[in-house]
């Protein structure tokens, strides 16, 4: 991070030019040249939203700093999700499900497998906080169970969905969890969270000052809500390629979920570089919570109000591989310690998922 109060001008020139394309695509409609800047502009807000959410994160200090990210991030999943359900006449009854299912699969085994890979092949051996990872798997487990495995068992509505009632129960149970993650991780037992001293010169560098931080959370905000917006313009072109590819409908939601996690997922990989597990495993299991336990209760409001029907169990290979995932998350961050073994073997099942994906 930058030790001067300037930011560099691509951190806002970006979004801005971001805002601008988004507003040629309302006005002048689809066309590929702004098809084309879109694409490129969404990736380039992105790595403004990560330049911003660091400033953001260094001044407010740990555990605070990435929250802040993990929340802003997952409201604008949600956005992006409702949005596409109430926007369009395709059958997105499944969108949801598919979206936060891919959001834990990305979270827990493709950034939390990339940051051991690089945290280990730079410094052999990383420690972290095992009472915070611990705490979050646990809560993460019950989301996950709650939310996409038990509306495969419930009888009130055939299928994977719940009724009214459950629905209702559902959204509270998914808020209380994630509510009383943030009151420990916060406040309660703010020291689990707490990165363990490593000696980093990250660590100990001024933080900026309350004006630039304030800009660079408006700036925050700007940017990914400019990634938002491009990515529904880009939702069309999405879709049309997905059709002609004939792959299933999940890889949207792949798609959705790998472009709001994009800014977390550097960070955390730019945190493990740095000798810091322990940002990096708050960003990640961080950002996995606030995805089921924000989202799942918000498209719960959106299909009640409209009376869609929503679609929340997972298939029996995605169950088994959701499985596979918290078994192989506790077993790999129960120790404390991680090399770059554990990092492969996420990254491994982290393939499977994509490859399973595709070809199902």
């Amino acid at each position: 991070m930058a030790k001067n109060e300037h930011s560099p001008w691509w951190s806002w020139t970006w979004p801005l030019l971001a805002w601008a394309v988004l507003v040629l695509a309302v006005v002048l409609g689809p066309t590929d040249p702004i098809a084309a800047a879109a694409g490129f502009l969404l990736i380039a807000a992105v790595f403004a939203a990560v330049y911003h959410a660091e400033v953001v994160a260094h001044r407010v200090g740990e555990p605070f700093g990435t929250l802040i990210l993990a929340v802003a991030v997952t409201i604008i999943e949600v956005a992006l999700i409702v949005s596409m359900m109430v926007g369009t006449s395709l059958d997105k009854s499944g969108l949801a499900r598919d979206t936060v299912f891919a959001a834990v699969m990305i979270v827990c085994n493709g950034i939390v497998g990339l940051c051991l890979l690089v945290g280990g092949a730079h410094h052999r051996e990383q420690g972290f906080q095992l009472a915070g990872a611990s705490a979050a798997l646990a809560v993460l487990g019950a989301l996950t169970v709650l939310s996409l495995v038990v509306p495969n068992v419930t009888t009130t509505e055939p299928g994977p969905v719940f009724s009214t009632s459950q629905l209702v129960f559902a959204g509270a149970a998914s808020l209380v969890l994630y509510g009383s993650f943030v009151f420990v991780q916060t406040v309660r037992h703010r020291d689990y969270f707490l990165p363990i001293d490593v000696g980093s010169t990250e660590e100990h560098a001024p933080p900026p000052s309350n004006r630039r931080a304030l800009v660079s959370l408006g700036l925050l905000v700007v940017s990914l809500v400019a990634v938002v917006g491009l990515a529904k313009t880009l939702t069309p072109a999405l879709e049309a390629g997905v059709a002609w590819l004939n792959a299933p409908k999940a890889v949207v939601g792949i798609v959705i979920a790998a472009l709001v996690l994009l800014p977390e997922g550097m960070a955390a990989v730019k945190a493990a570089r740095a000798n810091q597990l322990q940002t990096s495993l708050n960003l990640a299991l961080g950002s996995a919570l606030a995805s089921i336990g924000l989202t799942i209760p918000a498209v719960a409001v959106v299909a009640i109000v409209l009376g869609q029907r929503l679609e929340l169990g997972l298939g029996g290979k995605e169950q088994l591989l959701l499985a596979l995932t918290l078994f192989l998350g506790v077993v790999t961050l129960g120790t404390g310690r991680t090399t770059v073994l554990q990092g492969i073997v996420h990254l491994v099942m982290f393939a499977a998922f994509l490859f399973l994906a595709i070809v199902p």
